[in-house]
């Protein structure tokens, strides 16, 4: 365990019990911190809530999800910290304190898995385990500066971990550099159901380019306009079909029907104290009418169709991952819920589609690290991580 180290607080303070791993296999010699709403046999699930975690008691088995990594031979080194209910993208916990930035200290972390970044930017571990439903691992990742993955809704399974939102929900992983990343893609996933071509198109977002600040923006076009010569040539297109507001209200919509269905009962029958900005965003899900929700299925469809269109078997898009570096922690809650705002409408397309996306290390603003990312087909996502490998090579950002 690494928890003695742990000057970033990633680590929940459990008391220590052995987990134990293959002695040998594809990923022997590296360690994975789970974030703890993944249930791990010896310890309790916590969730970033302290109710939930008065009423896990001691889990008898291990998550699946978990468990392939420890089949792989990676080291369990603790459970991390995570936002409230797994239902934020800043990664501060007011019951339990927030992850610290190893890249940038004065800024948030990211959520809901920030104890899992922080881990893994701060070298406590080799490998973050974490889930993604909004954003939660591409929002670390990039502001973390490491790579972080959602695959392909489905293709890994979520039993033994907490719900938020059924539809949107997968899990993923935070790495410092490529080839580690590389390394636990190809333990994890196996052959690709849809791989990628050798040569893919590569799709240059623009709608999506314009949601980010200025400075970051200038960085990522430099960026795109060197993956253009260096790798191929980029298409430019438009993705949000019908525009960012509406799938940006599809997803909050579905988002807060389902996270309802996963937490109503537990909100209603135990009343915990839940931090404002979570019970805000849960009285929202409560109240949703029926018809906005149905409406925002149909949206989800429709773009659905569009997007998957766009890529075929071959495209993969390029966008930032973020609009820009961390919010700061001394952020106003009204600031940092309108960066979270514009966030979502970059992270939406992955949860809307279904499809697997990367977050690499890209640049800075004001000193603070901020990715870009790969969107690609469903089913390519080792594919898509040996792609994010050669872009990664061709831009050679070094941030944690």
């Amino acid at each position: 365990m690494r928890q003695a180290d742990d000057d970033v607080h990633a680590f929940v303070p459990y008391p220590d019990v052995p987990v134990p791993s293959a002695p040998s296999g594809p990923l022997a010699g590296l360690t994975v911190a789970i974030k703890d709403i993944f249930d791990v046999a010896g310890y309790p699930t916590g969730c970033g809530q302290p109710t939930k975690l008065a009423l896990s008691g001691i889990k008898p088995v291990t998550a699946p999800i978990v468990q392939r990594f420890l089949d792989a031979g990676a080291t369990f080194v603790g459970k991390t910290h995570t936002v409230e209910l797994a239902y934020s993208l800043n990664g501060i916990n007011t019951h339990f304190g927030t992850p610290i930035n190893p890249a940038a200290p004065d800024r948030v972390p990211g959520g809901s898995s920030s104890g899992s970044a922080a881990a893994t930017a701060a070298r406590l571990c080799d490998i973050g385990l974490g889930s993604d439903t909004g954003g939660s691992v591409r929002g670390p990742a990039s502001y973390c500066g490491i790579f972080g993955i959602r695959p392909t809704h489905g293709r890994l399974a979520l039993d033994l971990t907490m719900p938020l939102a059924e539809t949107l929900d997968t899990p993923g992983w935070f790495c410092r550099d490529a080839r580690t990343f590389l390394r636990v893609a190809e333990a994890i996933f196996g052959p690709d159901p849809s791989p990628l071509p050798a040569s893919p198109r590569l799709l240059r977002a623009e709608d999506s380019f314009a949601l980010a600040r200025p400075e970051p923006r200038r960085a990522l076009e430099a960026i795109a306009d060197r993956i253009d010569r260096m790798l191929a040539p980029l298409q430019d297109v438009q993705v949000a079909h019908p525009d960012f507001d509406a799938l940006y209200w599809a997803f909050r919509r579905i988002q807060g029907a389902e996270s309802w269905v996963s937490h109503g009962d537990f909100v209603t029958r135990w009343r915990p104290g839940i931090a404002p900005a979570i019970a805000d965003r849960l009285a929202y899900a409560r109240d949703l009418p029926e018809a906005e929700v149905a409406e925002a299925r149909a949206v989800r469809a429709a773009f659905r169709s569009h997007f998957l269109d766009l890529l075929g078997q071959d495209g993969v898009v390029i966008q930032p991952t973020m609009p820009g570096a961390a919010p700061l922690l001394a952020a106003t809650e009204e600031d940092l819920e309108a960066d979270r705002a514009q966030a979502l409408r970059l992270l939406c397309l992955g949860g809307l589609s279904g499809c697997p996306q990367i977050s690499i290390p890209a640049g800075f603003e004001d000193g603070a690290p901020f990715g870009l990312s790969l969107i690609g087909p469903p089913g390519s996502d080792l594919s898509l991580v040996r792609l994010a490998v050669r872009v990664a090579d061709a831009i050679a950002v070094r941030i944690a």
